[in-house]
């Protein structure tokens, strides 16, 4: 009778943990996120703490904040270069937008197929959507405002979790039966370092895609190129909608200028598209982070289902962590089982 009491119990505060857990669901993907990009960016702040400037060693915390200050300073500095010319040419475009319009309407007429195209309803309704485009701002401007707020909640667990991540993993290891806990703990420790190395296959992707777009858009005259070059780069970290996103602005900036430019821009993208999902990704993320690259792909498209971009940003480095614990405790279980025998 006492233990199916127990039993009844038990499975009271499991369903009553899952549900705290479900309201709170948005809390815990912060704090999920955070603390994974602590563990990503621990090899980054190690690093830092190896330097030396003269007799002085930076400890933990000034390892940080010179990651930090860094950060800030190399994306503050180019885009106090970058936009200002962008944003001046915005506000002419703007200012001329009535006295183009007719220019922009006899390009589309000239399209082919255009005749089959109502192109006055479109402009009336691009008229319209223009006209209440503040009124939207306006009203999505709270969505806005908590969206900047969870980033920089973001940033600052993260930071704690690199000040304070060896305390609370010691207090996680704690609630592990002591036999357990050393396997554990190396199983943790390999995830880590394979996650770390997720950091620098991304990087890697980033990079190529941020050079090989600027190179491109220079040789096809498109503005801004060396801009939004950076943007497609720094986008890339989150895959698809930040590929989709900065690929649709470029094409806008390149089909003020010209049809030619636009479909260059385009054709482009749909050429390195192929050459990253097919040559790119399964090669440096395995080589990275040892994962096949179809295992990366359904990691990709899971956790952008499963939390939208968050989730699409950690898919991969948790793909690894479940990877290593998969191989440890599922490929590997006979040894677990003859270690529990021996104790």
């Amino acid at each position: 009778m006492v233990r199916e009491r127990n039993l009844v119990l038990y499975a009271v505060c499991v369903l009553l943990s899952l549900y705290v857990a479900w309201q709170v669901r948005e809390v815990l993907l912060l704090v999920y996120v955070s603390a994974l990009f602590a563990v990503v960016l621990n090899p980054l702040v190690i690093a830092i703490e190896h330097l030396r400037i003269g007799r002085w060693r930076p400890g933990r915390g000034a390892s940080i904040a010179i990651l930090l200050f860094g950060s800030v300073l190399g994306f503050g500095g180019f885009f106090l270069f970058a936009l200002p010319p962008a944003w001046t040419d915005l506000r002419i475009v703007l200012s001329q937008a009535p006295s183009q319009a007719p220019i922009i309407l006899a390009r589309l007429r000239d399209l082919p197929y255009a005749q089959n195209i109502n192109i006055p309803a479109i402009s009336a309704q691009v008229a319209s959507a223009a006209s209440s485009s503040a009124g939207y701002l306006f009203a999505s401007l709270p969505a806005w405002l908590t969206t900047v707020g969870e980033v920089l909640t973001s940033i600052i667990l993260t930071i704690y979790f690199m000040l304070e991540g060896d305390h609370a993993y010691d207090w996680m290891l704690s609630l592990v039966p002591q036999h357990r806990r050393a396997r554990l703990n190396e199983t943790l420790l390999r995830a880590e370092v394979r996650m770390g190395k997720w950091l620098l296959g991304q990087g890697a992707l980033m990079l190529i895609l941020g050079v090989s777009s600027t190179i491109v858009f220079w040789l096809l005259g498109v503005r801004y190129f060396y801009l939004l070059g950076a943007l497609m780069g720094l986008a890339n970290i989150v895959p698809v909608a930040g590929a989709v996103v900065t690929v649709t602005l470029s094409a806008l900036v390149a089909g003020f200028d010209s049809w030619e430019k636009l479909a260059g821009v385009l054709i482009f993208y749909a050429i390195y598209a192929q050459i990253e999902n097919a040559y790119l990704i399964p090669r440096i993320m395995r080589t990275s982070v040892d994962l096949a690259g179809l295992a990366v792909l359904i990691a990709l498209l899971i956790g952008t289902s499963l939390a939208g971009v968050p989730g699409a940003v950690v898919s991969v480095p948790t793909a690894v962590l479940v990877a290593v614990l998969m191989e440890e405790y599922v490929i590997h279980k006979d040894s677990e089982a003859s270690s529990d025998l021996a104790t």
